[in-house]
C-alpha cells in the first residue's frame, strides 16, 4: 500500500521525536490534518489539492517536531543573545589585539624582517579572531540547550546616560584637556626634560624633531581640537567631520611609523642610558620600538573607527 502525503508527513515529523511522543502526536497531528482537509474538500476542492495545501501551510515537519519537543531551532536565543554578543566585544577588543603584539614582540626578537612580523601577526590575528569568536560561541550554545542560568542580571543602573544631558560639553571639555595635555608634554619633553643627564636635560623624543617636527604635530593638535569645536557647534558627527578625523589621524600615523622606521623617535641618548647602560641589551629597544609600532597604529585606526561609528550613528538617528 502507497503511503499517502499525510503519512509521509507524520512519519517525518514524528521521527525525531521520543518514543513516548511520537503515537500521540502522530494520531493529534492525522486527526488535525483530517479536519483540515475535510473543511477544504466541503467548499469543493479536489481531495488531492486539498491536502497537499493543509501540508504546504502546516510547513517543515522538522520545525514541527521541534515544536512538540520544545527544542530550539536557532543557535543563540534571546535568553543568552546579549549576554553572548557583549562578552564576545569585549574578548575580541582584548584578545587579538595581546596576542598580536606578544608575537610581534616575539618575531622582532627573534630577527624577522618588518614584512615577516607583519605577515605572521596577521595570520594570528585571523586564527584569535575565529578561536574567541568559536569558543564563546559554543559555550553559549551549550548553555542554551541545558537551559543553565549565566547569572547576568541588567538592571535600570545599566542605562546609558541621556545624550541631551550635557554629555555634548564633557565630550568637547574632555578632548580639549586631553590635547592640551598632549602638547604639553611634548613641548616639556623638548624644552625641559624628564631626566638630567650631565649639565643638560634628557628627551625622551629625538630633539632633532624640534622645532619642525614637533611643530607639525602641534599643528595636528590644533587641528583635533577645531575639529572637536566644530562637531560640538554642529550638534553631531557628520561623515565629512569624520574623513577629517581620518585625514588627520593617518596624517599622524605615517609621520609617527616613519620616524620610527628611520630610527629618529626616541633619542638616542635616553636609549642608551636608559637601556644600554643599565645592561637591559638590544632586545629592550627592539621590543620599545615594536610596542610603539603598535600604539601608533592602534591609537589612529581606532580613532579613524571611532570618528566613522559616531557618524553613521548620528546619520541614524535623524
Amino acid at each position: 500500500m502507497t503511503a499517502t502525503l499525510t503519512d509521509r508527513y507524520i512519519a517525518a515529523t514524528v521521527r525525531s521525536l521520543p518514543a513516548g511522543l511520537q503515537k500521540e502526536v502522530g494520531d493529534e497531528l492525522r486527526a488535525s490534518i483530517a479536519d483540515a482537509v475535510d473543511a477544504r474538500t466541503a467548499n469543493g476542492e479536489a481531495l488531492e489539492h486539498a491536502e497537499h495545501a493543509v501540508l504546504t501551510e502546516l510547513g517543515d515537519p522538522a520545525a514541527l517536531a521541534a515544536g512538540y519537543a520544545d527544542r530550539p531551532l536557532h543557535l543563540i536565543g534571546p535568553k543568552y543573545y546579549l549576554t553572548w554578543w557583549r562578552l564576545l566585544k569585549i574578548l575580541l577588543a582584548i584578545v587579538p589585539a595581546c596576542a598580536v603584539g606578544g608575537v610581534a614582540i616575539a618575531q622582532a626578537l627573534a630577527g624577522a624582517g618588518i614584512g615577516e612580523i607583519i605577515g605572521e601577526a596577521i595570520v594570528v590575528a585571523l586564527s584569535v579572531i575565529v578561536h574567541v569568536s568559536f569558543w564563546t560561541t559554543l559555550v553559549f550554545f551549550i548553555l542554551e540547550r541545558t537551559g543553565a542560568d549565566t547569572g547576568v542580571r541588567w538592571s535600570v543602573d545599566q542605562l546609558p546616560e541621556d545624550p541631551q544631558n550635557g554629555t555634548g560639553h564633557a565630550d568637547l571639555i574632555a578632548s580639549l584637556i586631553m590635547l592640551a595635555l598632549f602638547a604639553g608634554v611634548l613641548v616639556w619633553d623638548q624644552l625641559r626634560g624628564w631626566t638630567a643627564s650631565a649639565d643638560e636635560p634628557l628627551s625622551i623624543l629625538n630633539p632633532g624633531l624640534w622645532p619642525w617636527g614637533i611643530g607639525a604635530l602641534l599643528a595636528l593638535l590644533v587641528a583635533e581640537a577645531v575639529l572637536s569645536v566644530a562637531v560640538f557647534a554642529r550638534g553631531r558627527w557628520t561623515m565629512t567631520f569624520a574623513w577629517i578625523n581620518a585625514a588627520l589621524a593617518a596624517v599622524v600615523m605615517v609621520l609617527g611609523l616613519t620616524a620610527l622606521m628611520n630610527g629618529t623617535l626616541y633619542n638616542r641618548r635616553f636609549v642608551d642610558e636608559v637601556f644600554l647602560s643599565n645592561g637591559v641589551g638590544d632586545d629592550a629597544v627592539i621590543v620599545l620600538a615594536v610596542l610603539t609600532g603598535i600604539g601608533i597604529v592602534g591609537i589612529t585606526v581606532g580613532d579613524m573607527i571611532d570618528g566613522w561609528r559616531k557618524a553613521a550613528r548620528a546619520r541614524l538617528a535623524r
